[in-house]
């Protein structure tokens, strides 16, 4: 039951058009992928919202289009999460990654496109998608008052909050149609910290 309410509350936080600014005054991918013990992350899609938002150099937060022109929208409940990107980090395609920067869902409040929070990694949600292997890094706010969630590990996560994995999970294994990614693993916090460190581009 609580599975299926907190699914609803979800839908229902869902936004007809949410307000995306074009222009990045500083190019996101290009911050500090860490600050002190905790991860960098720009958020792109609010939690609740079903229009697929994406930062491009030059252009700003834009609504992503299909090939026929028209704004692309998941097909599916409203993103569970703040998602985005951990800047200064690139999975490069000849090291087995996608060609864009590491991707995070953050559970929390929704907030704003463009918003950079200081999150910590409770764990990875490891995908196939259309052959690709395709990571995300599950993370919590690093500010225990910005948390709705109260954990920091990935054992507190599965242990503690089982119904809010099992919809993580659900989710992106529907949210570009039936059948489309293909669930891997999970792995915990070390796994995430270690891919954060494989794809860095400002570890040097």
């Amino acid at each position: 039951m609580r599975l299926y309410l907190y699914a609803l509350c979800f839908l229902f936080a869902c936004t007809t058009e949410p307000a995306v600014d074009t222009v990045a005054t500083v190019d996101p991918y290009t911050l500090p992928s860490t600050d002190g013990e905790a991860l960098n992350m720009v958020v792109e899609i609010p939690a609740g919202t079903n229009h697929k938002i994406e930062y491009h150099p030059g252009s700003g937060y834009v609504n992503d289009t299909l090939a026929d022109g028209s704004t692309r929208i998941v097909n599916f409940l409203p993103y569970p999460g703040n998602y985005g990107f951990v800047p200064s980090t690139l999975m490069d395609k000849s090291r087995g990654g996608d060609g864009d920067a590491l991707d995070v869902l953050v559970i929390g409040e929704s907030v704003p496109t463009g918003t950079q929070l200081r999150v910590i990694p409770i764990g990875a949600l490891m995908l196939r998608d259309r052959g690709e292997i395709d990571t995300k890094i599950i993370a919590v706010a690093a500010d225990p008052e910005q948390r709705t969630l109260d954990v920091t590990n990935f054992l507190d996560f599965t242990l503690g909050n089982d119904a809010a994995k099992r919809i993580i999970e659900t989710w992106f294994l529907n949210y570009k149609g039936p059948n489309v990614t293909e669930l891997l693993r999970w792995e915990d916090e070390a796994y995430a910290w270690r891919e954060v460190r494989k794809w860095q581009t400002d570890n040097q």
